[in-house]
């Protein structure tokens, strides 16, 4: 049985967990993060932490689809849902899906009751892909909210708690009102914005405008309008191979704000990719780290299915997932470097392909006796029908440590704690006797408050992960389960959990 509130907590406790709480908020760079959910993970290093503490998770409070013809593939959803964004005023953003394979709009709502504040329409073209991508807008500290548009085009609009659609201003990242590319520039990731009010995000070309623009690159507006972007290319000074940004990969900003951190691959994503520290202001390339399957160190791939986006830690460490190769199991890698992407002495994580890592202070897990003053927590995935055992579970790791992982015999970082998924898994538990539902989750959400890990899983239920106890200490159902897209989890100003399941969005919180 799961319990369905927490239990109360010593003033000790609570002023150890205040003062945690400041001590985070100043590694974050500020408290311009602190009571909004501002994109993909949160903030611009996409900890996915929150600032305030979860309420329990006692009932749905409210409920919106978000997407209006959902597209099935006999009960899977080939999906990647955008993130909510939450204002400090609690008003929640939400993207929607709209036609069965184009269409978005915005739609504002009250994080109290769901009320329908305000629906902006788009102009957005998907660009090509497998799965549907990511519709990822951002919340800048300044108030505006930006979206993606047409031709690489973004659109923005400012008093986004006031009810009513407004005409948006546009702006675009090649400096010119005269050219149109509607139809052969599409934005290719979620925006990030940083502390200024400047976005960035990456594009890509399928058509003329390969020109000027090239294949693809990397964006930033700043919050004047003005545009600027930049190709990539790597290899020999005699052999450039051009760069694009893999889809999905949310941009991710130094701690300073002062470098971006991307993904990029071969055009036609053969041979090598790389991890991409740029110049936040000018976009000149500082540092570039080919990504490498650890057990033999061939190229890693990069798979526009995933949403893997790099995490940067509170000591400036980066960490990114990417798939194995050859592939053999679908869980893939967590690679991590340092802020200047040198390999670090670190060993990767024994999972990462499809998944954004989240950042738990150490204090939070009292079991764990190491040195490290944060650990990483992860989807831990095993999958049968990739030739695992079917123990799907959720993983804290400590990216200081190692141990040998099981399947490959790579030394990987050390397990501190592991849940396993609760729910039997009805297409494989025959031959397969344990195998579980898998945790659909692209990024969770930390609440720093309840040491505790929220999370959602295909079995069609969000979840509390207590990381002092290790056991998932509360449930609520929110759909039958469905084989499900990768979402991600957000907790509100006022404490409700925010996740999506079976194209739904699902505002959980306390009995009234």
């Amino acid at each position: 049985m799961f319990q369905t509130s927490l239990t109360c907590r010593s003033s000790a406790r609570r002023t150890k967990t205040a003062a945690l709480i400041a001590v985070f908020t100043f590694m974050a760079g500020g408290t311009q993060f602190a009571q909004m959910w501002q994109g993909y993970a949160n903030d611009p290093q996409h900890t996915a932490q929150s600032r305030v503490p979860s309420q329990p998770l006692t009932r749905i409070v409210w409920q919106t689809p978000v997407d209006l013809q959902p597209q099935f593939d006999g009960e899977d959803l080939h999906i990647h849902y955008g993130s909510p964004l939450i204002t400090p005023q609690n008003t929640v953003i939400v993207p929607v899906k709209t036609g069965a394979t184009q269409g978005f709009e915005l739609q504002a709502r009250s994080g109290v009751d769901g009320s329908l504040l305000w629906t902006q329409t788009t102009d957005y073209i998907l660009p090509p892909s497998f799965w549907t991508p990511s519709y990822g807008p951002t919340l800048t500290p300044q108030g505006r909210v930006y979206w993606p548009a047409a031709g690489g085009t973004l659109n923005y609009r400012g008093n986004v708690d006031v009810a009513g659609a407004v005409i948006p201003n546009q702006v675009n990242f090649y400096a010119s009102k005269k050219l149109k590319f509607t139809t052969s520039v599409q934005i290719s990731t979620p925006l990030t914005s940083d502390a200024n009010g400047t976005v960035f995000f990456g594009y890509e070309v399928n058509g003329v405008a390969k020109k000027k623009l090239g294949a693809g690159g990397l964006a930033r507006v700043d919050a004047n309008g003005r545009g600027s972007f930049t190709t990539l290319e790597a290899g020999t000074k005699h052999n450039k191979v051009p760069l694009e940004i893999v889809q999905n990969c949310t941009p991710a900003l130094s701690r300073d704000g002062l470098t971006i951190y991307i993904a990029a691959r071969p055009v036609f994503a053969v041979g090598r990719g790389y991890l991409v520290a740029l110049d936040s202001s000018t976009l000149r390339v500082k540092a570039m780290v080919a990504l490498l399957d650890p057990r033999n160190g061939l190229p890693a791939t990069l798979s526009d299915q995933a949403t893997a986006s790099p995490t940067v830690a509170p000591d400036g460490k980066v960490f990114f997932g990417v798939l194995e190769n050859p592939f053999t199991s679908d869980r893939g890698w967590l690679l991590q470097f340092d802020a200047g992407l040198a390999q670090s002495t670190g060993v990767p994580a024994s999972f990462g392909w499809d998944d954004t890592a989240s950042i738990v202070p150490a204090m939070l897990v009292p079991s764990y006796q190491g040195n490290s003053s944060y650990l990483l927590m992860t989807k831990y995935n095993n999958y049968v029908s990739a030739g695992g055992d079917g123990l799907n579970r959720l993983a804290i790791l400590d990216p200081n440590s190692s141990q040998i992982d099981a399947r490959t015999g790579v030394m990987v970082m050390k397990e501190v704690i592991t849940v396993l998924g609760p729910t039997p898994d009805d297409e494989f538990g025959d031959t397969f006797p344990g195998s579980v539902r898998e945790w659909c989750i692209n990024s969770a959400a930390v609440d720093l408050f309840s040491h505790s890990v929220l999370a959602n899983s295909e079995d069609g239920r969000l979840y509390r992960w207590d990381l002092a106890t290790n056991t998932l200490s509360e449930a609520v159902t929110l759909t039958p389960g469905v084989g499900e897209a990768y979402t991600p989890t957000v907790i509100g100003p006022d404490g409700k959990v925010y996740a999506i399941n079976n194209a739904t969005l699902f505002a959980v919180g306390a009995a009234p």
